[in-house]
């Protein structure tokens, strides 16, 4: 009996730490969700599995505006083409609401999407996540969200 409830207290500590320091870990990105700050990979035309997170407060390179499912009729794997159109469809609405800015004018942040792949998107994977970045490519700190 001793043992299961060293066991419950190990398996207890070990979720409270992944609690506590969870904006400090690398994370799927699959799980992001609106709000969370992370760093994006430096590549571009990648597959991205991990990101490392970030407390808003900490200088990050990107943050979470709009997360959804691809809901286009589409049968097959949408092209390059498709998923960008429901990319401006969705996220700039989602970044004038989320950050309070008009998009067309802000000259200092713009919108980037993580999508599915085709494996992802035979497996049902459908969702796209929208994420604000710098223009220049710097790092933020504090929340782009409007207050």
């Amino acid at each position: 009996m001793r043992g299961l409830l060293i066991r419950v207290g190990i398996i207890a500590v070990i979720v409270a730490v992944g609690f506590v320091f969870r904006d400090f870990l690398s994370g799927n990105a699959g799980d992001l969700k609106v709000g969370d700050c992370f760093d994006q990979p430096s590549t571009t035309n990648t597959v991205v599995k991990d990101v490392p997170h970030h407390p808003c407060s900490d200088p990050h390179l990107a943050e979470v505006i709009w997360v959804g499912d691809y809901d286009q009729a589409s049968a097959t794997y949408p092209t390059e083409a498709a998923f960008q159109s429901f990319v401006l469809d969705r996220c700039v609405g989602a970044f004038e609401t989320y950050t309070g800015r008009a998009y067309l004018q802000d000259q200092e942040l713009d919108i980037q999407p993580f999508w599915p792949t085709e494996e992802g998107w035979g497996k049902g994977d459908k969702e796209v996540t929208c994420f604000a970045v710098r223009v220049d490519g710097g790092q933020i700190t504090g929340s782009v969200k409007k207050e």
